[in-house]
């Protein structure tokens, strides 16, 4: 039986590359862990990720877009932020006093307590903040010990500030600590510097933290299963393509139910490394099809099977299906239209049938300027906002440079 599919749908300084030898010692283990024994297929998924240039055009970020896989539903981070405002106003917006306070209790060996800790928290600003932050974490880890976790979790809140401050580092060393085991007991902690690592292109770390969630027994849910799909779509090598499907035959064991751009994302994965017999798989397994992505991707599995008609086929039945008003239009990618028109030039009967039907696509507003790459990363019309700072503005769908795509070529 398939994985339950869920139809709503999915969303400083940088840390230095690890060294060759670290890479390798941390794929070892990660391939332990998530490829089912095989020594080799996850630090092989490191390595060549490191090695090859990054995608271009269809499949490419466009310059200066931003790439979302959860929100702020899922991060929280804008309210972490509003009381980080209010405790700074409790302070009279001077933080000294209190941190002097909390120094002399570290030095005294005093005890640690949750509001305090909290408090701390909230009130830093600046990466020597997080220092003393960290110093107090520990402290109160020792102190209270995995049986004070269960009143509040502390994890998520400092992986919000971290993520906050842009500070990847010390959240990875303290979240693969073993002397802090309970203190991120929940996935949110693990998502939340996932998505940090992820959206800073540090896609070998984020696999790393994918591994230490498993060897340290957080289950997996949606949201896990959405960022590990969308990281080993970055890596993009027959690898991590090995991690999707294994990842994919756990959750069916499990009977989990799977967001529905974790399918889109193992048919990209898939495509990109020319495996059409697993993309025609994968896309058997979505059962939502009134979804712009899927028609793309179905389109594209299509085309590069060779069933040129079918192709046909499917953009007429767009074109033809009556939609209501207020339901959305199934819309294509201008860029994967330009591939199926290349390669329906060296048939004329079914050129002339794609210039009509194109035709068509455009006079009713079919057709879309964003990528796939776009569309994979689109925040659902059904969620929040993706997680950002307050001043931030969110950025919408961008069109993309007319480059090619090995996903797009034979």
């Amino acid at each position: 039986m398939a994985p339950k599919e869920e139809v709503s749908g999915g969303a400083g300084q940088a840390a230095s590359a690890p060294p060759p030898a670290a890479a390798g010692r941390s794929g070892r283990k990660m391939a332990a862990v998530l490829a089912g024994g095989s020594q080799r297929v996850v630090r092989e998924a490191v390595r060549r990720s490191a090695v090859r240039p990054p995608a271009s055009g269809c499949w490419g970020c466009a310059p200066g877009g931003k790439r979302y896989l959860l929100t702020e539903d899922d991060i929280k981070l804008q309210e972490f932020q509003q009381m980080k405002v209010a405790i700074r106003n409790e302070v009279h917006g001077n933080k000294d006093p209190y941190f002097k306070s909390i120094k002399e209790k570290l030095k005294k060996n005093g005890m640690i307590l949750k509001n305090e800790l909290k408090n701390l928290l909230h009130l830093c600003q600046t990466s020597s903040d997080v220092e003393l932050a960290r110093k107090v974490i520990y402290r109160y880890h020792e102190q209270n010990g995995i049986s004070a976790l269960h009143n509040f979790k502390f994890g998520p809140l400092f992986m919000r500030l971290c993520y906050e401050l842009d500070l990847e580092r010390p959240a990875v060393e303290l979240i693969k600590d073993q002397n802090l085991r309970g203190f991120f007991s929940e996935s949110t902690s693990f998502h939340i510097l996932m998505t940090m690592l992820f959206k800073k292109g540090h896609f070998e770390s984020a696999l790393e933290v994918l591994v230490e969630m498993k060897k340290q027994g957080i289950p997996f849910n949606k949201e896990t299963y959405l960022l590990a799909f969308a990281i080993c779509y970055k890596l993009d090598n027959l690898e991590s393509c090995k991690i999707s499907a294994k990842l994919l035959e756990e959750a069916q064991l499990k009977g989990d139910t799977l967001p529905l751009r974790v399918f889109c994302f193992a048919v990209a994965t898939a495509l990109k490394q020319n495996d059409i017999a697993q993309a025609k798989f994968y896309c058997s397994q979505i059962m939502k099809t009134e979804n712009k992505l899927y028609n793309n991707l179905k389109v594209l599995v299509q085309l590069r099977s060779g069933s040129l008609e079918e192709v046909i086929k499917t953009l007429k039945a767009a074109v033809e299906v009556d939609t209501p008003p207020f339901v959305k239009k199934i819309e294509f990618s201008e860029q994967v239209l330009a591939t199926v028109r290349e390669k329906m030039e060296e048939n004329p009967d079914l050129s002339a049938k794609l210039g009509e039907v194109y035709t068509k696509l455009q006079a009713s507003g079919r057709i879309t300027v964003c990528t796939l790459e776009d569309m994979l990363f689109q925040i659902p019309s059904s969620k929040k906002t993706p997680a950002k700072l307050l001043h931030q503005k969110q950025l919408g769908c961008q069109a993309a440079k007319p480059l090619r795509s090995n996903l797009l070529l034979e």
